[in-house]
């Protein structure tokens, strides 16, 4: 119960401060978010950080898959292998819209 007053206090402090700093900061903060965005070195430091996710995902799926091997129910395996598909086919977009290179 506790942990929910807490929350629910910080859930209205925040709201009440969120109002009282207005359009304006929304505004300031949005823009400097945009700028931190589309720095060459931000962007750089994200893309690899994705690419190594990617080779990390492949790694465990190797890895999870020599252990399972068919005993992955079908649905499952189906979906794995249509997004597999659609990497490879050179689908150059995800779904938030980033590039797989």
């Amino acid at each position: 119960m506790r942990y929910k007053l807490t929350f629910v206090v910080g859930l209205a402090l925040g709201y009440v401060l969120g109002t009282k700093a207005g359009r304006e900061r929304y505004e300031q903060l949005k823009k400097s978010a945009r700028q931190v965005a589309q720095n060459p070195a931000v962007r750089n430091t994200a893309e690899s950080a994705a690419q190594q996710g990617r080779q990390f995902a492949g790694k465990a799926y190797h890895a999870v898959s020599d252990k399972v091997g068919d005993r992955v129910p079908e649905s499952v395996a189906q979906r794995v292998r249509s997004l597999r598909d659609r990497s490879v086919n050179g689908a150059g977009e995800d779904d938030w819209g980033t590039s797989n290179t």
